[in-house]
């Protein structure tokens, strides 16, 4: 059960001690919005860069961006250990996730709350981990969609019939409250992003939901 504290949620003036803070994390989540792809901007690749020069622990980063085809090899060229695109997004969603590979990366995509899993199942042959997203992207601090636990279940069970390690992300109001019903559904990567930074110490959350999620570890 992995956690992955969103630093959407942090204080972008002091992202070195803000990531520093949450050092018993399993990722940080790294959020590129492009206001193309979601009406929201926030950072690109020379952000990211300097991020990775600093991070304690390993950058996951989920492009909700255009033209994922094109950028996306280019996070994991800077070091990016993990980079997810939309599938709604990606022209050519196989070529894109064997370019993260080969530049050493851990390749995912990601679905949209609206955006059925089914069709995409048989790209799980050319990826590590699937992001079901549990809020519309382009905002932190959105209400947690409970009605995405159906999908979380579908793509475990895909997993499952299909073997090997494939991870399943839930990303969008998770927290104490809900976190228990993804890992139940069968999620194991956990973004958190206010329920991390919005409370005193980032670093008891992070061990707070940990444990919960691990209550339900299938």
């Amino acid at each position: 059960m992995q956690i992955s504290p969103s630093i959407l949620s942090a204080d972008f003036a002091n992202l070195q001690s803000e990531l520093e803070a949450i050092s018993n994390a399993d990722w940080a989540h790294v959020d590129v919005m492009d206001n193309h792809f979601v009406p929201n901007l926030t950072l690109g690749l020379p952000v990211v860069e300097a991020l990775l020069e600093v991070s304690p622990v390993p950058v996951d980063c989920h492009l909700m961006i255009e033209d994922p085809d094109r950028w996306a090899p280019g996070y994991a060229e800077a070091g990016a250990q993990s980079v997810t695109f939309h599938v709604e997004a990606a022209r050519d969603p196989v070529a894109t996730a064997r370019a993260i590979r080969a530049a050493g990366a851990r390749a995912a995509f990601a679905v949209k709350p609206g955006t059925p899993f089914d069709p995409y199942e048989e790209l799980l042959a050319e990826v590590d981990m699937v992001l079901v997203m549990t809020v519309e992207p382009g905002f932190g601090g959105q209400s947690f969609m409970a009605d995405q636990m159906p999908k979380v279940r579908r793509v475990r069970e895909a997993v499952r019939r299909r073997g090997g390690e494939i991870w399943v992300q839930v990303d969008g109001g998770v927290s104490a409250d809900t976190i228990e019903q993804c890992a139940e559904a069968g999620a194991d990567v956990f973004v958190a992003g206010s329920a991390v930074y919005g409370k005193d110490s980032a670093a008891a959350a992070v061990d707070d939901l940990r444990a919960l999620a691990e209550r339900h570890r299938h």
